[in-house]
């Protein structure tokens, strides 16, 4: 991570996952924009996702609230493009096959078939990504 050590980023990941708990949009906007003095936005979608996972767990109304209303368009691309690799990974580990069974379309969504869509059920009913 660019200029940031170990413990610093992770101060960074608890300062976010309190503003998303807090729903507070001021302090997540602020974390935000300091966090672009010091990181790259794939960098800052990559920190927003471990975010979201210590919280997801026991509060998802917060991660929906997050999602419509704290994380930039360019973040949530990045978060996009990050979640859609993983799954696809995923989905190749399972022998689905690229182009076949799924694919990424231009603004980097995830198409699936519904085969491919059973294999990764639980994962899809988490992410609720306005396309």
């Amino acid at each position: 991570m660019s200029g940031m050590n170990y413990l610093e980023l992770e101060q960074e990941i608890a300062k976010m996952a309190r503003a998303m708990m807090t729903r507070n949009s001021q302090i997540g906007k602020d974390l935000i924009a300091n966090l672009r003095s010091q990181m790259t936005v794939a960098e800052i979608g990559g920190m927003m996702l471990v975010s979201i996972e210590r919280i997801i767990w026991f509060d998802t109304d917060s991660v929906f609230w997050t999602i419509e209303n704290l994380i930039p368009a360019d973040v949530m691309q990045e978060i996009r493009t990050i979640t859609s690799v993983a799954v696809g990974k995923r989905l190749i580990c399972k022998g689905f096959m690229p182009g076949k069974d799924f694919s990424v379309d231009a603004a980097g969504k995830l198409l699936l078939n519904d085969k491919a869509k059973t294999a990764i059920l639980p994962l899809a009913t988490l992410t609720p990504l306005k396309s």
